[in-house]
């Protein structure tokens, strides 16, 4: 399954090893699923992590390049306007484009809505038992 992480599941898998997060991007290692990733995404991660949790250049660096080699780079090209925190709406932009069948997320709005532009969202949770 094509699959898009939003970016609280990819900052808890980075911060919390061992957590459900870090199962997540366990199964995308192991092959389970495809995982889309686009610069406004990674972008968000990286600066997340610089500014909430103090990462260096360094380790934005190898985080960067980690996440480009395990996920496929998409190129959205249209912009939607679902969600009303707007990097929300990027997440959502990544999955049209990937022809994603999912995001997963811990975003309560973001669940809330379910499905949009036929890509249904997920809790981490009902992501990690099916």
């Amino acid at each position: 399954m094509r699959v898009v992480f939003d970016t609280n599941i990819y900052i808890s898998a980075l911060i919390f090893p061992g957590s459900s997060a870090h199962r997540a991007i366990q199964l995308i290692i192991n092959g389970h699923d495809r995982l889309l990733i686009s610069k406004p995404v990674l972008d968000e991660v990286l600066t997340t992590l610089a500014c909430k949790f103090s990462r260096d250049a360094e380790a934005l660096s190898r985080t960067a390049l980690w996440l480009t080699e395990l996920a496929e780079l998409v190129y959205p090209e249209k912009r939607v306007h679902v969600f009303n925190d707007d990097p929300d709406n990027r997440v959502l932009e990544c999955a049209i484009a990937g022809k994603a069948k999912a995001i997963v997320t811990g975003d309560k709005a973001m669940l809330a809505i379910e499905i949009s532009h036929g890509v249904r969202i997920l809790s981490l949770a009902a992501y990690l038992s099916r």
